[in-house]
């Protein structure tokens, strides 16, 4: 009975593009590392990639209902944790975000709670049809979702934090968000903007700075952006070629496998490589949005449109980052950049989808 039910109803697709990714991220991790200190984290990503997989499949025959049923639970391990991080946390890159493990491994549990707020969400709108939204669950939710936020915005991880809130305002539209809490919701925003400003790291200030005018510190807080504008041009339309960027590697391009992975691919491939990789996230999306159509019940939709509204927030920021568009940020690109925490988290989320799409005739 299982096995017919893999057989049919399992996303074949949905799994392949998000492999297909992820695989090329490996060879472009393995590129962009050759020669450095970071040779050999192609490695390291490849093992994350195989963790990540059996989180996908555990997630993907598993029954999301149940699944949504512990958030409350999950939800609160990961305040304990977030609050055990900024006292107890591994710090790196002038950030403490990461929990040590035995054998040198570490996580970020800021990653993991993209996956416990979504299912959170789910779970407070289960039940709620569309124009049944209160302003009781605009405070609720906000609050809840509020707390997780300040404490990595206090890591300091102010692109993590904000990806938070994506969540909540992707949740609330799909719950049915009517005009009058729109509107509310942005006086609120722009009254807060200025204190917000003022609660900014200096260097998180910098970046917006150095985002209208990088060419202000070409040296100092303007040159990731330069540099990685440089790399993207370089490529023209058909790219260097395989470890063959200059602007990589000659590392003028700084960390180029983790945040900056799309300025050392675009340049090695091109205009062509950059638009192939483009639709590839463009028809993964479509796939979790035409889940979302198909799903049985408000809890599998707010899944998919969160999974969904997750990942285009990266890819915006993260491609907007490299070309000039978007502030320097610390989100990497889902399923490319290097790191453990966010890959696993990315296919916990396509698990999830793929139980909602097995699930869809049958809840």
């Amino acid at each position: 009975m299982m096995n017919d039910r893999l057989v049919k109803d399992f996303d074949w697709l949905l799994l392949g593009i998000a492999i297909i990714i992820a695989i090329v991220g490996v060879f472009e991790i393995y590129s962009a590392t050759s020669n450095t200190g970071w040779q050999g984290a192609y490695v390291k990503q490849l093992l994350w990639l195989t963790f990540a997989l059996v989180f996908f499949w555990f997630f993907s025959l598993g029954d999301y209902n149940a699944v949504v049923n512990t958030s409350p639970i999950l939800y609160m391990g990961s305040l304990a944790l977030l609050v055990a991080i900024l006292t107890f946390g591994i710090v790196l890159g002038g950030g403490r975000r990461w929990l040590g493990l035995p054998g040198g491994v570490t996580i970020q549990i800021s990653e993991l709670t993209k996956v416990v707020l979504i299912l959170l969400v789910a779970k407070h709108f289960k039940d709620t049809l569309p124009g049944e939204l209160k302003w009781k669950d605009l405070l609720t939710l906000g609050a809840m979702i509020g707390i997780p936020t300040l404490l990595v915005a206090r890591q300091p991880d102010l692109s993590t934090a904000l990806s938070f809130l994506v969540i909540l305002v992707i949740g609330l539209f799909v719950a049915g968000l009517r005009w009058k809490y729109i509107a509310v919701f942005g006086l609120i925003v722009a009254f807060l903007i200025p204190i917000a400003w003022h609660q900014l790291e200096p260097y998180q200030q910098e970046r917006l700075i150095t985002f209208i005018d990088p060419e202000k510190d070409p040296r100092g807080s303007g040159y990731q952006q330069i540099q990685s504008r440089i790399a993207v041009g370089a490529g023209g339309i058909w790219g260097a070629g395989f470890s063959k960027g200059s602007q990589t590697q000659l590392m003028f391009i700084p960390v180029p496998h983790t945040d900056f992975i799309f300025s050392a691919y675009a340049e090695e491939t091109g205009f062509i490589g950059v638009t192939s990789m483009l639709a590839l996230y463009f028809g993964l999306l479509m796939k979790i949005v035409g889940v979302s159509l198909q799903a049985s019940d408000n809890t599998g939709r707010h899944i998919c449109m969160g999974t969904a509204a997750l990942i285009l927030f990266h890819v915006i920021v993260n491609v907007g980052m490299v070309i000039g568009y978007m502030p320097v940020t610390g989100l990497p690109l889902p399923l490319m950049s290097y790191g453990g925490s966010n890959l696993v988290t990315v296919f916990i989320l396509l698990g999830l989808v793929n139980s909602v799409h097995m699930r869809r005739f049958t809840n």
